[in-house]
């Protein structure tokens, strides 16, 4: 069963601002976006100027959705495990993999090739479901649960799954360095409890209290 066409379409929708708080107004000068869903983050960032080309890649083409809005260049459907995707290498200043890798049967693989295509000194914005969230946790050590959801980090579509450190692992390489790794409760709006119990407890549990990171990785070879 596919279960992405089971997927309402709000799970394709929506603006990451998390991560596009990463882009630096008008340093930015092309943008690649790996699971662009339907196109919402990438009018965004061109609306803002925060990019001069955008361009998208997406495993489906989503109706009613951004997809051919003309404020993006280009954009690509298709499988990026399965297919080549036609784009010039050292181009792009930015890309963005927004919760796409634990999606993939070989994200270690795909971290490689797309970086690629990052320019020498570009970056690469990431963000990963952390397993070693506290009520994923509960669920699975004192429930005896692993059941998979619709979403979360137990999505059914899920194939792999990682802490914090794993992370960093597959995201350095010999041409890759995280630059920065921080919890997305700090940066998005609605995590103001995890927040208040990060700053009682002195950050000491601050790995069971992110549900994901958002990671800043930066093109390092010469």
């Amino acid at each position: 069963m596919n279960y992405y066409k089971t997927k309402e379409s709000n799970y394709y929708s929506g603006t990451r601002m998390d991560v596009i708080s990463f882009l630096e107004h008008g340093s930015q000068k092309k943008v690649l976006e790996i699971g662009a869903g339907g196109g919402d983050s990438l009018c965004f960032i061109k609306e803002n100027k925060l990019a001069e080309e955008v361009v998208g890649v997406e495993l489906f083409e989503l109706q009613n959705s951004n997809q051919s809005n003309p404020l993006i260049d280009k954009f690509i459907h298709g499988n990026i495990e399965h297919e080549s995707l036609d784009l010039e290498l050292e181009y792009f200043d930015v890309i963005i993999l927004a919760d796409i890798l634990e999606h993939l049967v070989d994200p270690w693989k795909t971290v490689e090739y797309v970086s690629g295509f990052l320019k020498k000194g570009g970056k690469i914005i990431t963000s990963l479901p952390n397993i070693q969230d506290f009520k994923t946790m509960i669920k699975i050590y004192v429930k005896g649960d692993f059941r998979y959801r619709e979403d979360g980090v137990l999505d059914k579509t899920h194939l792999r799954f990682f802490c914090k450190k794993n992370m960093i692992q597959l995201l350095t390489t010999n041409r890759l360095e995280v630059k920065s790794a921080i919890p997305a409760f700090k940066i998005r709006q609605d995590r103001n409890g995890r927040k208040l119990f990060n700053r009682l407890t002195l950050g000491l549990i601050e790995l069971y209290l992110s549900i994901q990171y958002i990671f800043e990785v930066k093109r390092i070879d010469v």
